[in-house]
Order: C-alpha cells, then sequence, then structure tokens
C-alpha cells in the first residue's frame, strides 16, 4: 500500500519526484480541503476524457435518461474538480441530456427560478447543498414536484436528512451519481436498489481492494470490513497504485466487484483524554432522535478554561419548543454510550459536553467544495 505521507510529500508543486514526465500539458486540481495540507493531483487530456467518460457511463446505469435537465449545484474554482468533472461527465454519457451549470454557490433564489424555469428533472449537488435548497424550499412553502432524481456525491448521505428532501421533492429518488475522487480517480459506479452505498469497481479502468485492518492483506469474503485502496491502471502521469481511498468498505459480491461504503477511515475527534468517532457519535444522536427532528450534526471542538471540549452542533428545520428536552436526550445518549468523557469530566479534564441548535444552513461547511464538515475544530492553532 502506498504511504500517503511519502506519496504526497513527493508531489510537491516544486521539485516534483512523483510526476512521469514534464508537467507540460494537463488540468490539476486541488484535494484535501478540508482537513491537512493541499493535494494536487493531476491528469492528462486523455486520462481526464477516459476519466469522465468511465463516469458519465456509470451515471446512465445510476439513472439518467435519455432528455434528463440536468442541473449541475457541485462546486466550482480555487482548483476544486468536482463541477468540471460532473459537467465533462455528462457531456461525455452515451445519452443525450441538457446541462445547466448552475454552481454550489449561486443564489438559492437563482437557483430554484432557474429549476422551475425550465422544469429540471434532475439536481446533482453535495447532500449538504442540496438539504440546504430543500429547507429553504419547505421554509417557504414550497417543493419541486418537476425533479425525478437527486444525485448525491462527495459525502455521505444519511437517513435522518431524506425526509426533508422528499417534502422539498415529493417525486423524486435519492441516489449516489458514483464514487470518485479527484486524487484517487475511479472508485465505483453507483448500484440501483435501496443502499446507496453500493457501488461496482469500474472495472477495466482500476483494480480495487480491501484491506483487512491488521495484516493489510486482501480481504477475500464478503461482509468483511476493511480499508479500501484503488490501482488506476490508466493514468500514468501521476500514478496510482494501491492507493488508500480514504474510506472504509466491505465486499457485498467480490467475484462481481460489488462493494458498500461503510464511512470514512479512522474519522474522529480527540477532545483531552477522549477518543471519539463521527459515525459513532452520530449513530448516537440518531437513536436518541425517535421524532426525526435532527436533519445535520456536526462535533464542534472548543477551547476553554484550560480544558478541551465538545459541543453538539445539531441542525433541525425549526428548533422548537422541545429542543432542549431532545439536546438533553441526546446528551445523555452520547455520555452512556462514552463513560470515559464524563469521567473526564468529573476528573476535570475536559469541559462538558453541550448542545446547540442552528438552521440546516448554518452548519459549516468547506467553502471551496460546500461539504458537511462533520468536525470543527475551534482550538487556537488546532
Amino acid at each position: 500500500m502506498v504511504p500517503q505521507t511519502d506519496f504526497w510529500r513527493a508531489n510537491s508543486p516544486r521539485d516534483n519526484r512523483l510526476l512521469t514526465a514534464p508537467l507540460h500539458e494537463a488540468v490539476v486540481f486541488r484535494s484535501g480541503g478540508t482537513t491537512g495540507s493541499p493535494k494536487f493531483s493531476y491528469y492528462t487530456r486523455t486520462e481526464w476524457r477516459e476519466f469522465t467518460t468511465a463516469f458519465g457511463a456509470g451515471l446512465v446505469r445510476a439513472g439518467l435518461l435519455a432528455g434528463h435537465r440536468v442541473a449541475d449545484l457541485f462546486y466550482a474554482g480555487d482548483l476544486y474538480a468536482s463541477f468540471s468533472f460532473v459537467l465533462d461527465s455528462l457531456h461525455r454519457s452515451p445519452v443525450a441530456n441538457v446541462r445547466f451549470p448552475l454552481g454550489g454557490a449561486a443564489p438559492l433564489e437563482s437557483i430554484v427560478a432557474t429549476l422551475e424555469d425550465f422544469q429540471v428533472q434532475v439536481v446533482a449537488g453535495t447532500p449538504t447543498t442540496l438539504c440546504s435548497l430543500a429547507e429553504r424550499l419547505t421554509s417557504a412553502g414550497r417543493s419541486l414536484p418537476d425533479v425525478e432524481l437527486l444525485f448525491f456525491g462527495g459525502e455521505c448521505l444519511f437517513g435522518d436528512q431524506l425526509p426533508l428532501l422528499a417534502a422539498a421533492f415529493p417525486n423524486a429518488q435519492v441516489r449516489s451519481l458514483g464514487y470518485a475522487s479527484v486524487d484517487a480517480g475511479l472508485l465505483g459506479e453507483a448500484v440501483p436498489g435501496g443502499d446507496p452505498r453500493v457501488h461496482r469497481a469500474f472495472t477495466p479502468y482500476t483494480v480495487v481492494e480491501i484491506l483487512d485492518d491488521e495484516t493489510d492483506r486482501p480481504v477475500t469474503g464478503d461482509g468483511v470490513p476493511g480499508r479500501l485502496v484503488v490501482t488506476d491502471l490508466r493514468r500514468r502521469l501521476m500514478p496510482v497504485l494501491r492507493y488508500p481511498a480514504g474510506d472504509r468498505a466491505q465486499w457485498v459480491d467480490r467475484d462481481a466487484g460489488v462493494f458498500r461504503i461503510l464511512g470514512r477511515a479512522e474519522e474522529g475527534v480527540r477532545v483531552g483524554p477522549v477518543s471519539l468517532y463521527t459515525q459513532d457519535v452520530h449513530d448516537i444522536v440518531m437513536a436518541a432522535d425517535t421524532a426525526g427532528e435532527v436533519t445535520g450534526m456536526q462535533l464542534v471542538v472548543r477551547r476553554g478554561d484550560g480544558r478541551d471540549g465538545l459541543a453538539l452542533r445539531l441542525a433541525a428545520g425549526e428548533p422548537g419548543d422541545g429542543s432542549a428536552a431532545l439536546g438533553d436526550a441526546v446528551a445523555a445518549a452520547v455520555l452512556a454510550q462514552r463513560p470515559l468523557y464524563r469521567s473526564a469530566v468529573t476528573a476535570g479534564h475536559v469541559n462538558p459536553l453541550t448542545v446547540e441548535w442552528v438552521r440546516h444552513q448554518d452548519l459549516a461547511v468547506n467553502a471551496r467544495s460546500g461539504k458537511l464538515i462533520r468536525v470543527v475544530d475551534e482550538r487556537p492553532h488546532s
């Protein structure tokens, strides 16, 4: 497996020791925008064409139909790839379609007007963008019944977000548009069905492996979790060989190349001496939220009185009188599942856990990508 630290150290903008040829013809993108130092990825013209052509074919299998009118609400600029990638994939898709390159940073009223005026049938964007749009519509008592498909990508979509999307887009199916990243390349095409986490490897373009957590050996059986790595068989300028995609996955049908994404690898936060995994906290919150009021969540780490502390930032369409009680229930559930945090509070090592309520549109997102930032670290010099 490629050691990522060495990989990116060698792949510097100057004195690059990874590229196989001088940088004379390529498109350059930046990834790793939410944490860590920026990382740059390079594609030749031929590589980018093959990349988007293969992904465009996958869009058809995900549900794109001939003649569909598609709004691209992904983010553009600042070397970010998703907007251009989705637009080019639609352009090279094997079925005719009408493309509306709106972008995720456009004013929501302008987006809504375009969707209504042209009776757009497919809206593609991050779950955060789609939910913000849905919240704006529902708060105004409006909906977009012409939309048939919501294509999401770039981050996980959680079940608690579906009621909000259904209220704003009553006739739309919510589907993954596919699984790819600018650094790792093609990872998986969407497999229609009840689980949007299930994808199929882009054979023969790439080889996907799932590695055992302990041995780093390839997992051969279905249903065994591990780290997902990819080898791109087409890229030559910036080789991608057994590259960690940053996600955990398990085989659904290894012989058919079908796998299920399980979430980010080692994604978590450390508050004083207490380690918390974001997916674990998310699951606890959703279990406590029996009425389905929470539409989004962030873990916010702060520093006060010389100690770390954690705030659960919860989004709801209209935080009401019952929010305080639900917040207390959520905090109690988290502390019950993670008693080390309560012990650390008693010992004076960390500040008490708090809950704060916001509108979904007030959740912090990455300025370049529009993706929800699952952990917000507000500690000085962090």
